[in-house]
């Protein structure tokens, strides 16, 4: 599978996980409740967040509307020129992430641009989040790894002898 092709297909399938996975804990949950999955580890607490990823920067629901609209164009507009897979992987897990989320903030209440994201899974020792949270933080953290890759395979600059 070409880097591209393998970028749209893992950004498809984000999308589809986190939609699917909102709306099983949307039907299963109701707000604030909270059901253990695995003692002491993992607990299901559906929470609407109207701040970034994990919680955080709770007021500017907005601002995280419009930088998810600026990550997911810059990165199609950057597909052409991806050539390798694990950038493409990574690419596809930022660009899904950030679709997930998109919707759930255009399309889910208060209203368009002021959505809250469905938020629903709970380790209790960090803010609960949600597949597209996911799929961006293992982006971010292929795309420095691949980033590292590259820079490790460079010939060192710098003048001659």
């Amino acid at each position: 599978m070409s880097p591209r092709r393998l970028l749209a297909v893992t950004a498809f399938v984000v999308v589809a996980l986190d939609q699917i996975t909102k709306a099983v804990a949307l039907a299963a949950l109701d707000d604030g409740e909270s059901v253990r999955a695995i003692d002491g580890v993992l607990h299901w607490t559906l929470q609407r967040n109207p701040g970034a990823a994990f919680g955080i920067f709770r007021r500017a629901p907005v601002l995280f509307t419009v930088l998810a609209i600026v990550i997911a164009a810059a990165i199609v507009v950057a597909a052409p020129r991806v050539h390798d897979r694990l950038n493409g992987a990574a690419l596809g897990l930022v660009l899904g992430g950030a679709l997930g989320n998109l919707g759930d903030r255009l399309f889910r209440p208060p209203g368009p641009f002021r959505g809250r994201v469905v938020d629903f899974i709970d380790l209790r020792v960090w803010p609960t989040f949600n597949v597209a949270d996911v799929a961006v933080v293992v982006g971010a953290v292929l795309l420095a790894l691949a980033s590292l890759r590259a820079g490790s395979s460079r010939p060192p600059s710098g003048p001659t002898p």
